[in-house]
């Protein structure tokens, strides 16, 4: 990319939020994948959230879903593992989980989202695209969120990174 390609990317994430996870298993590079996606989100304007300890930090919100900024991220590559912690997570297996991550998304304005993980990882954040919507109409339903902040966060988007040891991705090594 040259200059101007950049220039031209900087502040386009203006107004939008996004958060960044680790699930299951750590993984090499799942540091310099957080610190790289954090980054360039900053850079081009966009409101970044870590959340700590993967999908049960998802699920469980509160003090787990932290703001980011330039240097929440600064001196982490060389670190093994991943800063942001990673958990198994079973409630999240369940769509009382799911719903309760949802909620929690929509609570701090997050409508994109950045899967670091395995092959279970991966396949969760799938199942929770699908069903993005159900969940949203089941929160308005029950009173948790209004029928106008449902519609402002409609649409859910999400990236998956792979981070597996596992060698278990075609195309991956």
């Amino acid at each position: 990319m040259n200059s101007i390609d950049l220039e031209k990317l900087k502040m386009t994430g203006a107004g939008r939020a996004m958060a960044v996870l680790t699930s299951g298993g750590d993984a090499q590079g799942m540091n310099a994948a957080v610190r790289a996606v954090t980054r360039m989100a900053i850079y081009m304007g966009a409101k970044v959230y870590l959340i700590y300890e993967g999908y049960q930090g998802l699920v469980d919100g509160g003090d787990n879903i932290k703001l980011a900024n330039w240097q929440s991220v600064t001196n982490i590559i060389q670190l093994g593992g991943t800063v942001i912690g990673s958990a198994r997570c079973k409630a999240f297996t369940t769509r009382e989980g799911r719903l309760a991550a949802a909620f929690n998304l929509v609570k701090k304005g997050i409508t994109n989202l950045c899967v670091c993980g395995g092959d279970g990882s991966l396949t969760g954040a799938n199942i929770f695209r699908s069903e993005w919507s159900s969940l949203l109409e089941e929160l308005v339903q029950k009173g948790r969120i209004t029928d106008t902040l449902a519609k402002q966060h409609d649409h859910l988007n999400i990236v998956g990174l792979v981070g597996s040891i596992d060698n278990d991705f075609c195309g991956t090594t």
